[in-house]
């Protein structure tokens, strides 16, 4: 019985990390159309807040219900907050119950990487703008329908543009 839980387990994490593989190399392949911005560590300092900071640049996660995105409603675009790149539409948000924005798809995949974490101890799947590099947070496998995706994503790594300002840059 023990064999046969331990090998289940292996081979759950093993799937696990190869979809990982794969989808961290779709990931870089259609980010390579993204032009990339590089800044230095004191360069982000002065543009970014301490938590900016702290959460795109450092990786870190801001507390579950903090953030000023988590319940927002407003119809229209979620751009990175560091450079201002478009990456989730509204229309994809839902309530995930989490306490972190979470949307079910990004605008498109160009514009989001993401790469294979360890810090917790086993494989997540981290979501990256493709353009600055920064961190926006985690991408899970329970989500709604059409995608079954849940970007889990930290508020402070975003900024909300309304629908009719978007219209109107363009």
């Amino acid at each position: 019985m023990r064999i046969s839980i331990f090998f289940t387990a292996f081979i759950i994490l093993i799937s696990c990390q190869e979809n990982s593989s794969v989808l961290s190399a779709q990931s870089e392949k259609a980010g390579s159309a993204i032009d990339k911005i590089e800044k230095t560590d004191s360069e982000w300092k002065k543009h970014l807040t301490e938590i900016e900071y702290y959460v795109l640049r450092e990786e870190g996660t801001e507390r579950a219900f903090s953030g000023d995105l988590w319940d927002h409603k407003g119809d229209g675009v979620y751009t990175c907050a560091a450079c201002a790149l478009p990456l989730f539409d509204s229309k994809t948000k839902y309530k995930s119950g989490t306490g972190w924005p979470s949307y079910y798809q990004p605008i498109n995949r160009t514009n989001v990487g993401e790469s294979t974490d360890y810090k917790i101890g086993y494989p997540r799947t981290e979501v990256h703008c493709a353009r600055c590099g920064g961190h926006l947070g985690h991408v899970f496998k329970d989500g709604p329908k059409p995608t079954g995706l849940r970007y889990c994503i930290n508020s402070v790594s975003l900024d909300f543009v309304d629908r009719q300002d978007v219209a109107k840059d363009k």
